[in-house]
């Protein structure tokens, strides 16, 4: 039987190959300003947000530290980063983002926020890349947003948290953004957000409406709900990523292939449209996948065997799961050198366009 915790081996002090984490989370003060505020006088019906920064606005030691390293885009990360072997960082808005407000207030943090994470990254060119940010809800704006981040600003892709305020994108009219992101040749990070209003009482009273499932249940529901909508038929070339190794999809892929090709072919509900290829191959040819708050080589490795070694990528999920450790645990995984140095940097490099 595997160790749940084996010992950390320290991290290899010269590894041949960059570290570059997928999966780092930034929030502008400005957004958390207004989290804060939501969370003193509420005025949306979001239960999951409540409960997430109901904590992390809170005055417990580990929200203080949350709050402070998430707005950071100076020394203390650069400090975190070194302190834990990172080269390098793909930055992002963190969840929910700007997801949880009306659409025009939504659009505008977003595109203020993109400014300033760019302003950030000048500072560190060498360790900091970004992804834009963009409110999914005003499809048009949201794509020329997209747009602008990318160049204009020099992202290298878009985030999308989640669900928005319940509404998920496999209706074709927020394909706007995903039709951008297919021309500029960019992936859309399909982050986590909590469980909508609709389907997270279950999780509640429990606290499985986070990182223990819940998460999971809503990313990996609203990557499906896109693959099944045939949005990799209209846009073959669309790359998603996912985090979490893959939001627990790539350890059903077998029975999502097998159960998806009976209804979609036997036309038994009418929102499931035959597509052209099999949710096999969109799984495999469509999504990368991350390590992000996954420290552990087994899983890790399942994904390398199933879907390759060109689609896996690490991420530490700063600064949710912060585990200084966690990169000498990856370095001493029992893979290739070929396949670790793909893990940690090449695929990357080759996703997100880094020179």
């Amino acid at each position: 039987m595997t160790d749940r915790y084996p010992p950390m081996p320290p991290r290899n002090p010269n590894p041949p190959y960059k570290r570059i984490a997928t999966e780092e989370a930034w929030l502008s003060p400005e957004i958390m300003k207004r989290y804060r505020k939501e969370i003193a006088e509420p005025q949306i019906n979001d239960p999951g947000f409540t409960q997430l920064w109901g904590f992390f606005c809170g005055d417990h030691p580990m929200a203080e530290a949350q709050r402070r390293r998430i707005q950071d885009l100076g020394e203390e990360r650069i400090r975190d980063m070194d302190d834990s072997g990172i080269d390098m960082a793909v930055i992002s808005l963190g969840s929910p983002g700007v997801q949880i407000f009306d659409t025009d207030t939504a659009s505008a943090l977003a595109e203020a926020a993109n400014d300033e994470l760019a302003e950030g990254i000048a500072k560190y060119p060498d360790r900091f890349v970004g992804l834009a940010a963009f409110s999914p809800l005003d499809p048009d704006r949201a794509a020329r947003e997209l747009e602008r981040g990318v160049t204009k600003l020099g992202f290298k892709g878009g985030i999308l948290n989640g669900h928005t305020l319940g509404t998920y994108l496999d209706d074709k009219k927020y394909w706007p953004v995903f039709e951008a992101a297919e021309a500029l040749g960019v992936p859309i990070y399909l982050h986590p957000n909590m469980p909508s209003a609709q389907m997270i009482q279950p999780f509640l009273s429990r606290a499985l409406d986070a990182a223990i499932y819940g998460f999971a249940c809503d990313t990996g529901l609203h990557a499906l709900r896109l693959m099944v909508s045939g949005i990799f038929d209209r846009f073959p070339n669309l790359q998603i990523i996912l985090g979490h190794c893959g939001e627990a999809l790539p350890y059903w892929l077998y029975r999502i292939d097998f159960m998806h090709t009976r209804i979609s072919t036997t036309g038994r509900h009418p929102n499931v449209p035959k597509l052209k290829r099999r949710a096999w191959d969109y799984l495999c040819d469509n999504f990368y996948y991350t390590s992000s708050g996954v420290g552990w080589e087994p899983p890790i490795k399942y994904l390398m065997d199933v879907i390759g070694t060109d689609r896996m990528m690490y991420a530490m999920d700063y600064p949710w799961q912060f585990e200084k450790g966690e990169v000498g645990v990856l370095d001493a995984m029992d893979i290739t050198p070929e396949a670790k140095k793909a893990f940690f940097e090449d695929n990357a490099r080759r996703l997100f366009s880094i020179v």
